[in-house]
């Protein structure tokens, strides 16, 4: 069996399969890793395209969403490591071996990520996973290269090191199988987004090590299954977000940390209202809702060791008062 599978998600979208399929068969090594469609119960003709280019599919009965397609799809393979990887990233030539090989000299080391750029402006770093992902102690994440809206241009600024991070983006991110399922996987009832966050947090937990390998890079064009302007995507970033401070903060601290960001998810809707989006304000008041509704009995045991490896300000002070909007520029 080979060490890898490269396993994209996909639901009723060959147009972006056409797109970005063939740069991960032209790319990928066929003696290091298996290329698999996860197939999220598509109606169009995805799976027969990814058929004809000889990838194998693994064909789901419904859309089940980011988090719940994944952890079906995982179930069914038993190689050693999985590549999590987005519809719409182009990958270049060697992008995956230098990810495998830090994954094999570094066993404490149980997921990595290349450089991500953005397809749409090749020359600035993407939304997603920039250059490895971090976040503040209110829970805002961010990443070397990318602070909320602002993302850099990237000219060689951070080095080509590998460097320890918070969290790996699931936009293209190589996990051991094994830890991923000791851990549970992603949490279902996020749906998607930021469950890739939870888990890389509950890993943090235990004591693992994320890594961004820059001298891998693809390029991931984003929000084509979602838009950023989709109300739906504010609803789902909010609650997910809230949903992943309760399950991780340690108990001493997750009252006034949650007390503190209703205040600001409140200014958060303000500003949707000033900016004349009604309907992504209604997003932050539906996403407490559906936050105060959902179960709190799979929260983890969220540990001080971990929280002492968020970034001890406040990313929104950093940003807006103190106008640090590049990753250099940060308070350490």
């Amino acid at each position: 069996m080979k060490k890898i599978a490269v396993v994209i998600l996909s639901w009723n979208a060959r147009s972006l399969l056409e797109q970005y399929l063939p740069s991960v068969v032209a790319h990928t090594p066929s003696e290091l890793a298996d290329i698999v469609l996860a197939d999220n119960g598509s109606t169009d003709s995805s799976v027969a395209y990814a058929l004809s280019l000889g990838v194998k599919v693994l064909e789901l009965p419904q859309n089940y969403g980011f988090a719940r397609g994944y952890n079906e799809a995982i179930k069914q393979l038993k190689h050693e490591y999985i590549l999590l990887l987005n519809n719409d990233v182009r990958v270049t030539p060697g992008w995956l071996e230098p990810l495998f090989a830090f994954m094999e000299q570094h066993p404490e080391v149980v997921s990595v990520q290349p450089k991500i750029r953005w397809d749409r402006e090749p020359e600035r770093y993407e939304y997603a996973g920039a250059e490895g992902g971090y976040m503040d102690w209110l829970g805002y994440p961010f990443c070397r290269g990318r602070i909320f809206d602002t993302l850099e241009q990237d000219q060689g600024q951070y080095g080509s090191e590998p460097k320890r991070v918070f969290w790996t983006t699931g936009a293209a991110m190589l996990v051991r199988r094994e830890n991923y399922v000791v851990e549970g996987g992603l949490d279902e009832r996020f749906f998607a987004h930021q469950e890739e966050i939870d888990l890389c947090w509950r890993w943090n937990s235990a004591g693992h090590q994320l890594f961004v390998v820059p001298q891998s890079e693809v390029f991931h064009y984003g929000g084509a299954s979602l838009s950023a302007e989709n109300p739906h995507k504010t609803f789902l970033n909010f609650r997910n977000n809230l949903l992943m401070l309760r399950k991780n903060l340690p108990d001493s601290r997750r009252w006034w940390v949650l007390t503190l960001r209703l205040f600001l998810d409140l200014l958060a809707a303000l500003v949707f209202v000033l900016r004349r989006k009604p309907k992504d304000a209604m997003a932050v008041f539906k996403a407490w809702n559906a936050f105060r509704q959902t179960s709190a009995a799979q929260r983890t045991e969220g540990r001080v060791q971990s929280y002492q490896r968020l970034y001890r300000h406040s990313i929104l002070l950093r940003y807006h008062l103190f106008g640090e909007k590049t990753f250099d520029k940060l308070k350490p």
